[in-house]
Formats: structure tokens, C-alpha cells, sequence
């Protein structure tokens, strides 16, 4: 699927040939299996030691083995294997910093789950940097059985920030696009899964090609756009009750959404006035303003994270470039010069940086533009990138790719340092998105 010659169908679409181009294939409904790829030469040491178990019932998550899994995925960390534990500290009275220099590592985590209830849990763990013999962080969490892996994200997340400076992502929801074989046809589902791939959900099945996910700026609903009715619609669901609203079914294309920073508006494609354009549409009353207006192919909407302006991708150079405008509509700048092919533009929230898709010897590959100095840095070494999209902490980028022909998601930090692949055991997936923040669950210190 590429944006290249007008003649041909253009990727913001994302029509039914494009989707044949990434191998759809069956499908299973499976938890994406993420392998690492690539990590950093010296992650820091730190011991995660097994949580000790209280109360009459085990729980059904092993939260000290998520936190480990979580910081090894970062690239980040490095695990000290339990072989070189010379004790197995729960409470902080346990712990004897020497015992972990020797081991080598630089951070320890204890911790302890116990029942309270038939149904409710306790989880307590504690951070300490074992050069400065100090603790760094105590939480105490109250949660129903169903929260146990939200609750050791969320300790992974209080961990990674301690430890880099950096908000963690272990605690969001990522959005992507399965195909699989039904006794009538193809079957397509959007689902939501955490972001290791556990916990997947679907929230909605269709006969017909599903794409382009979008999430709401408080992580409660999803923009898309459906084939349903044999046509391009776009709508918007919320995710926990399966409420479903169709915002835009106007004549012709209806593509592209994205929201704007403030949750009020979407920016989508319509070709309704007889040409690709991008439109803002008031979520309040469904009113739209045009705001490009020219005869080239204008797609792939993206706002800046204060709101005032957009990066949307055209070929009114000649070949797919990003362009930017304001918000309220106006001139227009082109911000991509190197290459002949940029596209799939959006902003990490700091604003200083876009990824996007760029064409490199005939091989579609996820880069960053840095936008002081418009320095592009190619992060990824795949031919068949698509969609990429930023962790909201804007160290992490998300995006599709092809791998021995079958639809993958991968991820690679911004600086191109840490890879993983993200793959369902049999079948293709494909069009992912990342979630905001999610709410952080109460605890006491």
C-alpha cells in the first residue's frame, strides 16, 4: 500500500488492496507474544525479589514476575537472575544492602500480596538503591482480584520513573486490528489489550475491514473507521461500555480521524466537496470547517499537543510529504525535504518530535523528524512499516510491519536503541494505536 502516483489508491484510505498487501491471513484470538529484539548494552542491575504470598487463597498473578517482565522490556533494566540472591527479603527489617552489592545490583524491589477478602488483595512493595542503602519508594494498594496486573504495571511504572527520570507506559492500553477466518468469510475485530498484549478485548467484530484507531484524550473512547456498509464511515465507541456513535458518513471518503488535544474536535479526510480534504469536525454539533483546499491528495491528520496546529501528509510536491498548518486553517508549510516519500505524521508530546514513514531505497522504514534542526533519523531496518505511533511518555514508538510475510506490531524507542516484536502466535495484526495514560489506582505510602 503506497501514497505515490494519484492514480493509485493512497495509504490514508487504507482500502481493502492495501490490506491484502500485509498478508491477512487467519487470525487467532491470542495474546500478542512480545520478543525483544534489541536492548541496551548495560542495562542497570536491579533484583526483583519474589513476592511473599499471605492469606489462605494464592493469587492468580504473579505480580513480582510482571514488574520483572515489564523492566526487561523496557531495554533498561537488567535482572539479576535469583542464582545470585544471597537472601529473600519481604519487609524492609530483611533487607542487608552488602547482600545486594555482591550480587551487583543497583536497585532492589521487595514486596508481599496478601488476601483479604475472598476476592480483594493487598500488594505492598518497596524501592531501594542499594549504594545509597535508601528507600526510594513504599506503596501500599487495596485492589479486587481483577486489578492484580494493573496494580504490578503500575509498580513498574513508579519504578521506571524513580530509576530514568522518565514516565513509564507499562500501565496503558495499546488499540490494533485482527483478521481472522469465519465460516462466512473474513472476520475483522478491534481489540484493546494491556500494553505487554495481555488482558486482549474485543470491542467490535465486523464482516468488513476496520482501521485506523484513534484514542480519546482520556483514554475512554476510540475513534475508526468502519466498511460496514460497503463504504468508508467513521465512529467513535466507548471502550468499557460498547456505546457506538457514526460521526461522519458524508458522500465519499470519510477517513482518517484524530482528536484534538482537548477531546472537542476531530481532524478527518472527506472527499465530499469532490476531492481528499482535511476537515475539523465539532464533536458538539457535528459542524465542520475545511481547512486545505487543493486539488492534491490531503490525508493523514495529526494535531500538535497544544492544539494550535496540524501535520497532515500530501503529494502536492509531487510525492507524499508532510505538510503543517494551523489549527484555524491558513498557510501552508512543507516540513519534510529529505526523501521522496514521507508520510503518517504525529507528534510526541513534548511536540519537538514527529514520527513518521519514510521511503528508503524502495524499503518504507518508521523514522523520527527532529523538528528543530529537521534532522530525520531512520529508526527501524524493515521494508513494510506502517502506522507508527508514540507511547505517550514519546519514548516509545509503536507501529505495523511485515515479518516473513505476516502483519506484525513492533516497537522501537525514539533513539532506535530498543526493538521488540509484538506477534500473535498464528495470523496477522495491524493497524495499533496507543493509548494515554491510564488512571492511576489509589495507594497509601
Amino acid at each position: 500500500m503506497r501514497f505515490s502516483e494519484k492514480n493509485t489508491f493512497w495509504r490514508g484510505l487504507k482500502l481493502l488492496t492495501g490490506l491484502a498487501l500485509f498478508g491477512w491471513t487467519a487470525a487467532a484470538h491470542a495474546i500478542l507474544t512480545i520478543e525483544i529484539t534489541q536492548a541496551l548494552e548495560g542495562g542497570m542491575p536491579i533484583a526483583i525479589v519474589p513476592f511473599r504470598v499471605d492469606g489462605a487463597a494464592k493469587p492468580p498473578q504473579d505480580v513480582a514476575a510482571i514488574v520483572e517482565a515489564d523492566l526487561a522490556r523496557s531495554g533498561r533494566f537488567s535482572a539479576v537472575p535469583p542464582k545470585d540472591f544471597l537472601s529473600n527479603p519481604s519487609q524492609h527489617s530483611e533487607v542487608i544492602f552488602k547482600d545486594w552489592r555482591i550480587s551487583k545490583a543497583e536497585a532492589l524491589v521487595i514486596g508481599a500480596v496478601r488476601q483479604l477478602a475472598p476476592g480483594r488483595f493487598q500488594v505492598e512493595f518497596r524501592l531501594y538503591d542499594v549504594f545509597k542503602e535508601r528507600q526510594l519508594a513504599g506503596y501500599v494498594y487495596v485492589i479486587e482480584t481483577g486489578k492484580l496486573r494493573t496494580v504490578a504495571h503500575q509498580i513498574s511504572d513508579v519504578i521506571y520513573e524513580l530509576l530514568t527520570g522518565e514516565p513509564g507506559v507499562f500501565n496503558t492500553r495499546i488499540a490494533y486490528v485482527t483478521k481472522e477466518a469465519g465460516p462466512k468469510g473474513p472476520v475483522y475485530k478491534l481489540q484493546v489489550a494491556d500494553s505487554d498484549g495481555y488482558n486482549p478485548v474485543t470491542i467490535l467484530t465486523s464482516p468488513e475491514p476496520l482501521l485506523s484507531p484513534a484514542w480519546s484524550p482520556d483514554g475512554t473512547r476510540l475513534a475508526y473507521v468502519s466498511f460496514e456498509q460497503k463504504r468508508s464511515m467513521v465512529y467513535v465507541q466507548n471502550v468499557e461500555s460498547g456505546e457506538r456513535t457514526k460521526l461522519s458518513e458524508a458522500r465519499g471518503l470519510n477517513s482518517a480521524p484524530a482528536w484534538s488535544p482537548d477531546g472537542r474536535e476531530l481532524a478527518l479526510v472527506m472527499s465530499k466537496d469532490g476531492n481528499p480534504e482535511i476537515y475539523v469536525m465539532n464533536l458538539a454539533n457535528r459542524g465542520t470547517r475545511r481547512l486545505t483546499h487543493h486539488p492534491a491528495i490531503d490525508t493523514e491528520p495529526a494535531w500538535s499537543p497544544d492544539g494550535r496546529e496540524l501535520v497532515f501528509t500530501s503529494d502536492r510536491s509531487g510525492r507524499p510529504q508532510i505538510y503543517r498548518m494551523s489549527a484555524d486553517g491558513g498557510k501552508v508549510e512543507r516540513v519534510t525535504f529529505e526523501g521522496d516519500y514521507n508520510a503518517r505524521a504525529s507528534y510526541s508530546a513534548d511536540g519537538k518530535t514527529l514520527t513518521l514513514i519514510t521511503g528508503v531505497n524502495k524499503k518504507f522504514r518508521t523514522a523520527v523528524l527532529h523538528l528543530k534542526g529537521q534532522a530525520l533519523q531512520v529508526l527501524t531496518d524493515t521494508s513494510l512499516d506502517e502506522g507508527p505511533s508514540f507511547a505517550p511518555n514519546g519514548r516509545i514508538i509503536l507501529y505495523a510491519t511485515s515479518l516473513q510475510g505476516r502483519g506484525v506490531l513492533a516497537s522501537v524507542s525514539s533513539d532506535g536503541r530498543v526493538r521488540q516484536l509484538l506477534k500473535l502466535h498464528e495470523g496477522d495484526v495491524r493497524e495499533p494505536a496507543w493509548s494515554p495514560f491510564n488512571p492511576q489506582l489509589q495507594h497509601k505510602e
